[in-house]
């Protein structure tokens, strides 16, 4: 197995709502996960996130079918009280969701965070890569 990486929830959606012109590299990633050439995360919230945000698109069957084959693909990392501390005294990032996505790739021990997103995580002590960088690299 190659590298670890932490999925942002931008990817998923370009993924699942094919949203191009993103969603070749975003099934490239997936297709990556599924062979097991990459281990790739998810960061719990990210499942309730994208439950809402689908819910404009598909119907509550079709999200929760969705949604339970993403978490059977990528390891979920969740969300606990030390990670919400770390991610409200960091002051290096202004977008508290993001800065729990870094501390969710801290956790599972990711190699990059792969996010449209970079210049989100400039304070992140993961590096953050855009997919189709990424995709480059496997």
């Amino acid at each position: 197995m190659g590298l670890r990486i932490l999925v942002d929830t931008n990817i998923l959606l370009d993924y699942l709502l094919c949203r191009e012109p993103y969603d070749k590299a975003a099934r490239d990633i997936v297709i990556a996960c599924k062979q097991r050439d990459v281990l790739g995360c998810i960061a719990a919230h990210s499942i309730s996130n994208m439950f809402f945000i689908l819910r404009k698109v598909f119907s509550i069957e079709e999200r929760r079918s969705l949604l339970r084959n993403l978490c059977e693909l990528f390891a979920v990392e969740g969300i606990d009280k030390t990670k919400i501390l770390e991610a409200l005294a960091n002051e290096e990032f202004s977008d508290f969701e993001d800065c729990l996505q870094m501390e969710c790739a801290i956790a599972f021990r990711a190699d990059y965070i792969v996010t449209r997103n970079c210049d989100d995580f400039k304070g992140s002590r993961i590096p953050c890569i855009e997919p189709e960088k990424f995709c480059k690299l496997i």
